[in-house]
């Protein structure tokens, strides 16, 4: 009976994610159907195999995907991982995550985010992370507390929690992370961090106790990871939206910096070099290989909504038209057709495509860019 009550849930929380279109694009959802996909396929049973047959379709629903993660305040696949986890507990889902982000050197904050930076030293040793509650972060900025050094969101129990460890041990002087605001359902960010601090992480860097979906950091090291749990105390306010009685708690936790020398002296000799990862710097392309394919010539269509898409043949003929209401259908249907097959070439339609969408919307002249239409 528990199992088929899991098993209710995770056809439900999938159900209604896919019913919503930043669902069907979203790579958080397309690893939960392939891993369930794999999964059951391998441990048929009557409670399974229509899970499996919904799986499937929904798979064959998915979009290009656009991003790997938004970070929503209720994660639909997140959620249903977690109800799968506890259906069976001998099952491991697979999880993968190409998933990193950039380090700036030399910098208070090397890690690049969304967040709001006030003040440095002795007399704001506050940090405060809104978890999923991404306007809260804003409200506390511009109230501008004397003890806050940094506010941001953290909606992620991975990536989100990798970015946190960076820019904490970056700053010796920070000495508290206050939680706030809503936990992000599925996700558990919130509840990943209260873990880390709580008990680590083991040998593969998985945060212990964690009840996210997959609490896995990939971008931190463990000495970091130490340094992080031994510099900072962890103040668990989740659930609170209320900036007055946010602002106290900072208020309280500054008074007890300075009440003790032990903790401002500790963060004195902490001082800790995060890693940090090779940037590459982008280059114009030093010329354009032809697509053995043909070129392409785009044509907005203002009054008609549409963009009509004509496929030419180096000798000038004209192969076939594709039109479609927005750039995405279309070069999912050129893609699929095999009428690209380089990426560059790829990437360069995308883009004027997207320029030809934009122009309708926002009512500006679309001028395609011929030479690069040409040459490839």
């Amino acid at each position: 009976m528990l199992e088929d009550n899991h098993i209710s849930r995770i056809h439900s929380e999938l159900q209604e994610g896919m019913s919503f279109a930043k669902c069907r694009k979203c790579g958080c959802m397309k690893e939960m159907l392939e891993n369930l996909q794999t999964t059951l396929s391998a441990n048929l049973t009557d409670t399974t195999s229509d899970l499996l047959r919904d799986t499937q379709h929904w798979l064959n629903q998915m979009e290009p995907i656009q991003y790997p993660c938004i970070g929503c305040a209720h994660c639909f696949p997140a959620v249903a991982t977690n109800s799968f986890h506890q259906a069976f507990p001998e099952s491991v889902l697979s999880h993968s995550s190409g998933c990193s982000f950039e380090v700036r050197e030399n910098v208070l904050f090397p890690v690049v985010g969304e967040y709001f930076t006030l003040c440095h030293g002795e007399d704001c040793p506050v940090a405060v992370s809104t978890l999923a509650s991404v306007e809260l972060a804003e409200q506390l900025a511009n109230l501008k507390p004397r003890e806050l050094c940094v506010v941001g969101k953290t909606e992620t129990e991975n990536i989100g929690v990798d970015k946190v460890i960076k820019n904490i041990v970056s700053n010796p002087m920070i000495r508290f992370l206050l939680l706030t605001g809503k936990d992000s359902e599925g996700h558990c960010s919130g509840k990943t961090l209260l873990a880390l601090a709580e008990n680590g992480v083991d040998d593969r860097m998985k945060v212990i106790g964690s009840p996210g979906k997959r609490p896995v950091l990939k971008n931190v090291t463990y000495k970091e990871v130490e340094a992080f749990r031994k510099q900072v105390q962890v103040v668990d306010l989740i659930g609170c939206e209320d900036t007055e009685k946010i602002v106290e708690k900072m208020q309280t936790l500054s008074q007890m910096q300075f009440s003790s020398c032990d903790c401002r002296e500790q963060g004195k000799n902490d001082v800790i070099q995060p890693s940090i990862a090779t940037i590459l710097q982008a280059k114009e392309p030093v010329k354009f290989r032809m697509d053995k394919t043909g070129y392409f010539v785009i044509l907005p269509q203002p009054d008609r909504g549409t963009i009509l898409v004509e496929h030419y043949s180096y000798d000038n003929t004209l192969l076939r038209a594709v039109e479609g209401k927005n750039a995405r259908s279309i070069y999912w249907t050129i893609i699929e057709n095999g009428w690209v097959t380089q990426l560059d070439h790829s990437a360069y339609l995308g883009e004027e495509l997207a320029r030809a969408e934009l122009s309708m919307k926002l009512g500006f002249r679309y001028v395609q860019d011929q030479a690069h239409s040409h040459n490839f």
